[in-house]
């Protein structure tokens, strides 16, 4: 992975941006501490950079790391700003929390770029209120902002097993498409996208025996094997997404991270056989 000096910006690559921000969390702080941890998990010398599909990451001269955003003072209008830069010399992105507010100013800058942008949400929890706790901005509420605003003309979510009445209401309002995780997975065999594909992943889309780092525990999850399925398999164009609310603080021997970091070698994987 080639470091991109702060006052340069790559064109034509695979870039991994952090984005350390979690002023929008509402239970716990600590996700403004993963990029950094996510990146400790993606070097350890436990594992290697080769991924499933035979591709060593090691050898690739467009990947790139593109530093953290600061994220002190406007960090929305930052992260938003540094996505364009980074969009509008062709390169694909994937973005790492941070908490999931973050997505919002992502995608406003992705859909400069592709009108016609498709989601996968990857979640235990919705994150369609309208506010909470009195914030608009918070990181429950990133997909309400992004449908109002008509950002995406198709979102999908999966993972959920967290819905109260007025994030349903929400989501038919929107016209969400919903497939929470009591129905199974059978929805992965049938999902197709046209279009540009968004993924983003909250780590707590998966069960917290797989995935202990995070702010809110929510059993009955996916496991990490699921994910990758989702990664390596799902039906679209992906041009990008986010890996969001792994939470140091609350992680267990590292496990988190070295998942987290898993799952980044996979979508950097599918991103590079997919470029165009």
């Amino acid at each position: 992975m080639i470091l991109c000096p702060s006052n340069q910006t790559p064109s034509d690559s695979l870039c991994i941006l952090g984005l350390p921000l979690d002023e929008n969390s509402s239970f716990r702080k600590g996700p403004s501490l993963a990029p950094a941890k996510i990146q400790q998990g993606y070097f350890c010398d436990s594992a290697n950079l080769w991924t499933e599909s035979g591709i060593d990451l090691g050898s690739l001269d467009t990947l790139v790391d593109a530093g953290d955003v600061d994220c002190a003072g406007p960090a929305f209008e930052k992260i938003q700003a540094r996505v364009r830069e980074l969009l509008e010399k062709n390169n694909k992105i994937i973005c790492l929390g941070g908490d999931h507010s973050v997505t919002y100013p992502v995608i406003q800058a992705h859909a400069d770029r592709y009108p016609d942008l498709n989601i996968l949400h990857l979640d235990a929890h919705p994150d369609l209120y309208d506010r909470l706790d009195g914030n608009r901005l918070s990181h429950a509420c990133p997909f309400a902002r992004i449908m109002e605003k008509k950002l995406a003309k198709r979102l999908v979510q999966a993972g959920i097993r967290t819905m109260n009445g007025h994030q349903r209401r929400q989501a038919e309002k929107f016209g969400v498409q919903v497939h929470e995780m009591r129905h199974g997975m059978d929805w992965l065999e049938t999902l197709e996208f046209n279009g540009p594909v968004y993924l983003s992943i909250d780590m707590d889309c998966l069960d917290p025996a797989f995935a202990p780092g995070v702010s809110h525990h929510e059993p009955g999850g996916m496991t990490t094997r699921q994910v990758l399925d989702i990664i390596q398999t799902l039906k679209g164009n992906i041009i990008g997404g986010d890996i969001v609310e792994y939470n140091p603080d609350r992680d267990i021997m590292s496990m988190t991270a070295m998942t987290a970091a898993k799952l980044l070698k996979e979508f950097l994987a599918r991103l590079y056989t997919t470029r165009s």
